[in-house]
């Protein structure tokens, strides 16, 4: 991957142009290795950085650019009906890669019985506010 810095073992400082889907100065955009729905997509910092809260602000700027670029992309190819935005920033948030990226993951109509919650579902017993269970 085109960046200052690689960090050796980091399997997003080594990635194959192949894999690039699209590019912005600061970051890239690849399909998920391990998609959890069609269209999966991460958009990835080139510098190697663990946390969001790191990136400088122009870097970013890039990276929602690239983030609003690759939903339209999703729009186009998919047509999926709704989006997830995540971002597991450290270990104890579930971040497994320590490279900074964000997953935007297409929602299809259907794909679980009940969509409602969305990612309080990382709380299953704290997740169904609107029911009264």
């Amino acid at each position: 991957m085109v960046g200052d810095e690689k960090v050796t073992g980091c399997p997003f400082c080594s990635l194959s142009a192949s894999r690039i889907v699209d590019e912005a100065e600061h970051c890239v955009a690849i399909r998920d290795a391990f998609p959890v729905s069609e269209g999966h997509t991460l958009i990835i910092s080139k510098r190697h950085v663990g946390s969001f809260f790191d990136l400088s602000e122009s870097e970013v700027q890039d990276l929602f650019r690239l983030l609003a670029r690759a939903k339209r992309a999703l729009d186009a190819a998919f047509r999926p009906a709704g989006f997830n935005v995540g971002i597991n920033d450290g270990r104890a948030a579930g971040q497994t890669v320590q490279h900074l990226h964000v997953h935007l993951i297409p929602r299809y109509t259907g794909d679980v019985p009940d969509p409602r919650g969305g990612i309080r579902w990382i709380f299953p017993e704290r997740a169904d506010y609107w029911s009264g269970r």
